[in-house]
């Protein structure tokens, strides 16, 4: 078992805090009678969104081998960051996720920061890509201790070119509206665009050494997976 699937289980103790959005726990979430808060109107919905993506989007991201495109992008206090430049000081481990409000997303967020020392050794450095503003990016950064960059990709531009870009359904955005979850709060007005969870291993030469996407947000790369590929560069 991988360390991100054993730290999934950690997904409990979130759910019994109540530090869990309501539109991403689905079946999982409780009411106080033992009951699900989702009809079976909105989970048929849930499950019908997530069979469409995974249809229309059978093998999402850049394939090992590729080159990535470069790109430049604020960070969460406004500074751009280039992919080029920073690769200019070594690989890239490059994480496109969802945004704050996304409990399997944070959950991946601090395996990857524990495990920054491992990627310090091979001389690469973490940088994550979200769709939501700058300024929740922030609000994120300073609640959890985050060191790594989080760039917001508010035109959608890098999330096509890396293949990961959708757009939420309509029936799925109305069901996380009615349960408290509001995308567009998040990402900006209008804007219910997501990118399915993917990882890349980039060499110096902006080159895909290893990945993992998948529309099953739930999926991830595991730390130890990046570790490997950064050791085989």
């Amino acid at each position: 078992m991988n360390s991100f699937i054993k730290t999934t289980l950690l997904l409990f103790l979130y759910l019994i805090a109540g530090f869990i959005q309501a539109g991403e726990t689905a079946g999982a979430t409780q009411t106080k009678k033992g009951s699900s808060k989702f009809s079976a109107e909105d989970r048929a919905i849930m499950q019908r969104s997530a069979s469409s993506l995974a249809e229309k989007m059978p093998a999402p991201g850049l394939r090992v081998g590729e080159k990535a495109p470069d790109f430049t992008l604020p960070n969460a206090f406004g500074m751009p960051v280039s992919l080029y430049k920073e690769l200019k000081k070594g690989p890239v481990v490059l994480v496109f996720y969802r945004g704050a409000w996304c409990p399997f997303c944070n959950l991946h967020l601090h395996e990857l920061k524990k495990a920054q020392p491992e990627f310090v050794r091979y001389a690469a450095q973490l940088i994550t890509i979200t769709p939501q503003k700058p300024d929740r990016s922030a609000q994120q950064i300073r609640k959890d201790d985050y060191s790594f960059e989080v760039l917001s990709d508010l035109d959608s531009k890098v999330m096509k070119a890396f293949r990961l870009y959708y757009e939420l359904d309509p029936e799925l955005n109305e069901v996380y509206l009615k349960h408290g979850l509001d995308i567009a709060a998040y990402n900006g007005p209008g804007r219910t665009v997501l990118p399915v969870p993917g990882s890349f291993v980039i060499d110096k030469s902006g080159i895909v050494r290893a990945m993992h996407a998948d529309t099953d947000y739930k999926q991830r790369m595991a730390t130890s997976e990046i570790i490997k590929a950064l050791k085989d560069l």
